[in-house]
């Protein structure tokens, strides 16, 4: 019997404002979200116009940082992908929001696919990919080892069943094929300083928060290779930004790009990034 460990309670500052428990799960060493949503519930929880992945929209001065950043990270993560050693160009996203990404690797000769459970993201993103992206359960019906790249951004932390989530995934990949996992990093140094109010724990919508001994933990179990890790040094500031405003009702920018600046330069020491990007191969 796994024994969980309780850490600290958290509340959910962006909707409902109930709170949960962190649990330190003792066989991987990632925590849990206590308790979790049941699946008829659980996205009630997504029922926010500030739910930022689901929407296009500028409407303010902080969206408008959004996009103008998501930008410059959409274009790091197509020359990821482009530079994997691979020899086909079939890529699915999972939770791929709006479609920028996949939009982007069509242009880059990737054949793209993805799944959205948000009808409205993906009706805006299938404006954008000509159709090339269905409700989450298309997983069920794609046939085994039909992917090269299965990428989740920011996706993981969301999803129930881990082991079992995972499993399918590893299925879906091709012999060699990768999965590109970014997620957020709860030993990061803007973590620590924010604690309970930091914004990478956007409770219960993050059912898991990792670290990286727990990615590995949890991909060697399920027969994947890690084998590389990379940041994403804009996360520091938005999640910073966020937690700013949780933490004291306001949008304090000089603060949360002070925090934001500390927590990249600490970690370039430490390697502990508000969150990083998993590159991890089937084995």
């Amino acid at each position: 019997m796994i024994h969980n460990q309780s850490i600290f309670r958290v509340k959910d500052h962006a909707v409902s404002g109930e709170s949960f428990e962190l649990h330190e799960n003792s066989q991987y060493g990632y925590l849990e979200t206590t308790p979790q949503p049941n699946d008829d519930v659980l996205g009630d929880y997504y029922n926010s116009v500030d739910y930022i992945s689901h929407t296009d929209s500028s409407r303010n001065f902080f969206e408008k940082c959004y996009q103008f950043v998501r930008k410059i990270a959409l274009r790091k993560k197509i020359t990821l992908i482009n530079s994997l050693p691979l020899e086909g160009r079939c890529i699915l996203d999972i939770g791929c929001g709006t479609g920028d990404f996949l939009q982007l690797a069509n242009k880059h000769n990737w054949r793209i696919n993805g799944v959205e459970p948000n009808i409205d993201a993906r009706a805006i993103a299938n404006k954008k990919t000509n159709n090339a992206v269905h409700h989450i359960a298309q997983l069920d019906y794609y046939s085994a080892q039909c992917f090269d790249v299965i990428t989740l951004w920011h996706v993981l932390e969301h999803v129930p069943d881990l082991n079992s989530y995972i499993s399918r995934l590893h299925k879906l990949l091709k012999d060699n094929g990768r999965l590109i996992v970014a997620v957020p990093n709860y030993k990061s140094y803007d973590a620590f300083y924010y604690k309970s109010f930091w914004a990478g724990f956007d409770v219960p919508r993050h059912l898991w928060h990792f670290d990286q001994n727990s990615m590995s933990n949890l991909f060697n179990k399920n027969n994947m290779h890690l084998e590389a890790i990379a940041p994403m040094r804009f996360d520091a500031f938005y999640v910073s930004l966020l937690s700013e405003k949780y933490k004291t009702g306001k949008m304090n920018y000089l603060r949360a790009l002070y925090v934001g600046l500390l927590s990249n330069l600490k970690a370039n020491r430490t390697k502990e990034f508000s969150s990083l990007i998993y590159t991890i191969k089937k084995a």
